[in-house]
């Protein structure tokens, strides 16, 4: 009884363990770095599109193989009465027969107006496209990444000013509280304080839910369980906020040349070519070759199974030439159906441009917004800072009313909550433009 004790305790240490050892895994500090490695990993859509290339490269493997001859067998068995024609010696008799056949067919085409040629060419193109299809879902996961990654560091500063003003609002109603009691100030002071505390505390509340909500959406990206917890890595206080000094039309340049989903529109563009290259071999003939080795046997004979099959056996080989002369129009439709699906690839190409440029454009200003912002939003807070505490001062003298002490409060909160602004969306736009560029993203 004490070694089965032993026993359990043993593998409940072990148990316990691994649980605590995973636990610490999962609760670790995550960089950006991380959760893009882990992500691109990981994440369903980047898989689903991985699963895409992995058919199209069953279809190419299925082109090449269209050029190969196959090979069939075949067994019948037969019975017949009365007035007919003996399937193995071709005499016309009446009676009850018994026939067997066997045989192996094969065929193999030769020419088809080169289809197979384009076919095997355009399947491979298709690998070639879903390539870019998979580092596309790649860099769109990154960006979603980036942008809550950035969120969740933003609302963890917005927590934190949240926090300090509750702090502060709630030494107010201690300090209102007893002015009130010594007749110094009125009873609605009194209750503004109150109503200024419960206003922070109630932003408190909304800045950690708003906290989790991105802590949910980057969990989502990264497919972790609902179980798991995750913290990010803060970016570094002395950290150097960027300046840009890039050219926008030279960003939107590069990023023609490096963002995978230029390079798919280009694939696309041939894989539709191809596909009028399939089209119009339809109007060219088609050469096969064919063979077939085969035997039999029929009961109208007096020879044993084994010799009929011996004498039976046969042997054909032969080509087989189709001519296209009218099939209802199937090749014109095919052709001008491949000759319109070029237009719309070559269409979808100007968009796909245009979606860049829109991209570009958008984070080039807003990148100079922000920095602007940046620095206004900087001089703000300082500014807001010293009224505020110049407020203070004034309110612990008695020489300032509650309200204009939290208009001051909020003055310098919302200065604050501008910079933080200013300062991520600084850096989230800077490092989509090095991204566009083919850069990697590093905080």
């Amino acid at each position: 009884m004490k070694i089965i004790s032993h026993i359990f305790c043993f593998f409940f240490v072990i148990v316990a363990s691994a649980q605590t050892s995973d636990s610490i895994a999962k609760s670790k500090v995550w960089s950006l770095e991380d959760c893009i490695t882990y992500a691109v990993e990981n994440n369903i859509t980047v898989k689903d599109a991985g699963l895409g290339k992995d058919i199209s490269e069953v279809n190419y493997s299925r082109a090449k193989s269209a050029r190969l001859p196959d090979l069939f067998g075949s067994a019948t068995q037969n019975f017949s009465n009365g007035n007919t024609i003996d399937p193995i010696t071709s005499d016309y008799v009446t009676d009850q027969i018994y026939s067997s056949n066997v045989g192996i067919s094969s065929a193999m085409t030769l020419y088809q107006g080169s289809q197979l040629k384009n076919q095997i060419a355009q399947n491979k193109l298709l690998v070639d496209q879903n390539e870019f299809l998979i580092e596309e879902a790649k860099n769109n996961i990154i960006v979603s990444i980036l942008e809550n990654y950035l969120q969740i560091l933003y609302t963890k500063e917005d927590i934190i000013i949240a926090q300090n003003n509750l702090e502060a609002s709630e030494k107010e109603v201690i300090r209102s509280k007893a002015r009130l009691d010594a007749g110094t100030i009125a009873l609605n002071d009194y209750t503004e304080a109150q109503s200024q505390a419960a206003t922070n505390k109630y932003n408190v509340i909304t800045a950690k839910n708003n906290y989790q909500q991105y802590i949910i959406a980057l969990k989502q990206l990264l497919e972790l369980g609902p179980l798991d917890t995750i913290e990010v890595e803060a970016i570094a206080e002395d950290m150097e906020l960027i300046n840009l000094e890039m050219d926008k039309m030279n960003i939107y340049y590069k990023a023609l040349n490096v963002l995978p989903e230029m390079s798919a529109s280009d694939l696309d563009i041939a894989i539709n070519e191809k596909e009028l290259d399939i089209a119009k071999g339809g109007y060219m003939p088609t050469l096969s070759l064919i063979g077939s080795v085969g035997s039999g046997y029929t009961s109208i004979s007096d020879i044993n199974f084994s010799d009929q099959m011996n004498v039976n056996f046969n042997q054909k080989i032969g080509l087989n030439l189709s001519i296209p002369i009218f099939n209802r129009n199937e090749t014109k439709s095919a052709v001008k159906t491949a000759k319109i699906n070029i237009e719309r690839a070559q269409i979808q190409k100007q968009s796909t441009e245009k979606e860049i440029y829109k991209k570009v454009e958008t984070a080039y200003q807003n990148a100079l917004s922000a920095q602007e912002q940046l620095i206004a939003a900087e001089a703000s807070q300082e500014a807001a800072l010293q009224s505020y505490n110049l407020a203070k001062t004034k309110y612990e003298l008695g020489d300032l009313s509650t309200t204009d002490l939290i208009i001051n409060q909020n003055t310098y909160t919302t200065a604050q909550q501008n910079y933080i602004q200013a300062k991520y969306l600084n850096i989230l736009y800077h490092q989509l433009l090095q991204f566009y560029q083919g850069n990697d993203i590093k905080l």
